[in-house]
């Protein structure tokens, strides 16, 4: 089984999958031939017996997960077969659909909240450049210095999801507290990344995700929000000051518009500018 999972983990890296997919993955999968050894299931053929314990695994996997979830341990086993073991035993086996659910939006009011409850400079920096960009919060994290132009006022996302660079826009305003920080930060540390430890290796998504909740509980907002949630909002307001769909999908790296379209369903000023029918009675 180990020497299969290098094999595996060799396999989605030199496909281009990211670190954290290729955990996931691997996690799945492990799971899956560890459970089918115990059983004595050739898990390497397409025999019946392989087939039903196949979908044994993913009815039991979807008693405890959701479908976003359960989609992800499908494309893992599909990658197992149809990819490493030249297998089509998932042919007939379809994808779960994944749930529908309109995305946490902050208001602008809120996003401010958020901001003026945060007094750690680097954790502001943080939460700002998230909404200023529309970052995923991996990104952010790998994000490096040299990747700014602040000439430019753009800053260019290498390797984003589906492994795709882009280029984002930068904030006037944040640029100018950025480079006062890392001026500051620069005295004691160096890092190649925008935002990095104190020993200068890069931030873990934990780690953002703690500095979201833990301002967004100093701002006294009640939503779950996330790291997510700051992109969902950067999008909706983006929609709501006029910009278009096409725009938006670029700079949220989006490889499809109908993903994008989903923050037509969340923005609310055009709605908040109907005059209620009562009124005019």
């Amino acid at each position: 089984m180990l020497e299969d999972l290098k094999k595996i983990k060799n396999e989605l890296s030199i496909r281009g999958y990211t670190k954290r997919t290729i955990d996931q993955y691997l996690m799945y999968i492990k799971e899956y031939i560890f459970l089918a050894e115990e059983k004595q299931i050739p898990w390497k053929t397409n025999e019946k017996k392989t087939y039903d314990f196949l979908v044994d695994y993913l009815a039991q996997k979807k008693q405890t997960l959701k479908n976003t979830s359960l989609a992800l341990v499908y494309f893992a086993l599909k990658f197992l077969y149809q990819s490493y073991l030249k297998i089509h035993i998932m042919d007939d086996l379809k994808l779960p659909k994944k749930e529908k659910y309109l995305p946490v939006v902050l208001t602008k009011d809120e996003v401010k909240m958020l901001f003026n409850a945060t007094k750690n400079k680097r954790d502001k920096l943080i939460l700002e450049l998230l909404y200023s960009t529309g970052l995923r919060v991996s990104e952010l994290c790998n994000l490096k210095y040299d990747s700014l132009d602040f000439e430019e006022k753009t800053a260019h996302v290498i390797g984003g999801k589906g492994n795709k660079d882009r280029i984002v826009i930068l904030s006037d305003k944040w640029i100018e507290e950025y480079k006062k920080y890392r001026q500051k930060y620069n005295k004691k540390h160096s890092s190649e990344y925008v935002f990095a430890k104190l020993n200068g290796k890069l931030l873990s998504v934990d780690t953002i995700q703690r500095i979201v909740k833990e301002s967004a509980r100093l701002a006294g907002i009640k939503k779950h929000i996330s790291p997510h949630s700051i992109r969902h909002s950067f999008a909706t307001h983006m929609l709501e000051a006029g910009e278009n769909l096409r725009t938006i999908q670029t700079l949220l790296g989006h490889a499809s518009i109908a993903t994008t379209q989903i923050y037509t369903k969340v923005s609310t000023e055009d709605i908040k500018k109907v005059k209620n029918p009562l009124d005019k009675i």
